[in-house]
């Protein structure tokens, strides 16, 4: 099966921005402390940028879909530490188009531009800051940020320029192809090893990579459990809007999977006290993973997924000598951001 949904993506408009496959290899340390067989998918090693990350994929047919559509812009969304963001910026910038981001401070930057905020300075690129008012949500502010963003849009349009629109965390279904692919690079690099994921845990926020993983899932007929481990609170209807998004990404392929709501497992527990907000648990991972074998992670999204998989071995959710993959979606530059979101990433493990 793996032959003919290569054939099929490769049939869909891309922009070549990373270098794939990205390395799949076993955690030895982790793997003896823990009792099971431990994997990493290392997706922040995506580049060409120095920090790489899921996006990348995504970004491949979104920019891909750009350039087909002839835009001079691209336009994007996210809070102001994004790591989809900064992303779109330089795949953008070093494909010929103009980056427009609208981002929502959730936690208030910092005089002096950090991490992924500095990065988008450096690619020049046009930065619209959207505060939450009192009263608001993030996802008030979220949705402000996108009327705020069609004005923008307007004025490109009057000016004689198109822009091609990316949502948030590149989650539509010509983004999801890349995690389509991703799922598909997964099996191709185990086949030939006999390995077969018991479980397969990754982090989870606008829900593209999730929906792209059990769309591949899918159609390659694995029976790997795919842990979804959320980020930020999630609506009743999530499980339900990633089924329809999967289904719709495989519709561009011609394939007509059934995707369904119960084909996610989406764990829920890990994301508090909030979406950029530290927890202990997570922290608590990324010095774990860091000091055993050398490999960091974020704060935001990695580290709490890192912290549900510990979790899950730890209380006997996962059998001893199961083997395990974890997805690293990069994002690690936020370690450089502000003290409201890296929280206590320094003090010694008690």
């Amino acid at each position: 099966m793996t032959k003919p949904l290569s054939e099929k993506l490769r049939s869909i408009p891309r922009i070549e921005l990373g270098f794939f496959p990205t390395p799949l290899y076993k955690l030895d340390k982790l793997s003896e402390e823990l009792g099971v067989h431990l994997y990493i998918k290392r997706d922040d090693l995506t580049g060409k940028n120095n920090f790489g990350g899921n996006k990348t994929r995504k970004l491949e047919y979104l920019l891909g879909a750009a350039k087909e559509d002839k835009c001079a812009y691209v336009l994007t969304y996210g809070a102001t530490q994004s790591n989809h963001a900064m992303q779109t910026v330089w795949t953008a910038v070093s494909n010929g188009f103009k980056p427009v981001l609208y981002l929502v401070a959730v936690v208030k930057p910092d005089e002096e531009r950090k991490a992924n905020l500095l990065l988008d300075a450096i690619y020049d690129a046009e930065v619209h800051l959207v505060d939450i008012r009192e009263g608001e949500s993030y996802a008030d502010a979220a949705e402000r940020s996108r009327l705020l963003a069609k004005e923008r849009m307007n004025q490109i349009m009057l000016a004689g320029a198109s822009c091609y629109d990316i949502p948030a965390g590149g989650a539509n279904a010509v983004g999801t192809l890349g995690y389509i692919s991703c799922m598909n690079e997964i099996y191709s690099q185990t086949t030939h090893s006999g390995i077969t994921f018991d479980y397969l845990y990754h982090a989870t926020g606008s829900g593209g990579t999730m929906a792209g993983l059990v769309a591949g899932q899918k159609v390659l007929g694995l029976k790997t459990i795919i842990k979804s481990v959320a980020t930020l609170e999630t609506a009743a209807d999530y499980e339900e809007r990633m089924a329809q998004l999967a289904v719709d990404s495989l519709a561009l392929l011609g394939l007509d999977e059934l995707v369904q709501k119960s084909d996610f497992h989406v764990e829920k527990n890990f994301y508090a006290p909030g979406y950029e907000k530290p927890s202990p648990a997570a922290t608590i991972a990324i010095k774990r993973l860091a000091k055993t074998e050398g490999i960091l992670l974020d704060p935001v999204y990695t580290g709490k997924a890192f912290s549900a998989l510990l979790h899950d071995i730890q209380q006997g959710l996962i059998e001893p000598g199961c083997d395990v993959l974890f997805l690293h979606t990069g994002g690690v530059s936020t370690l450089f951001a502000e003290k409201e979101i890296i929280g206590d990433i320094t003090e010694p493990l008690s």
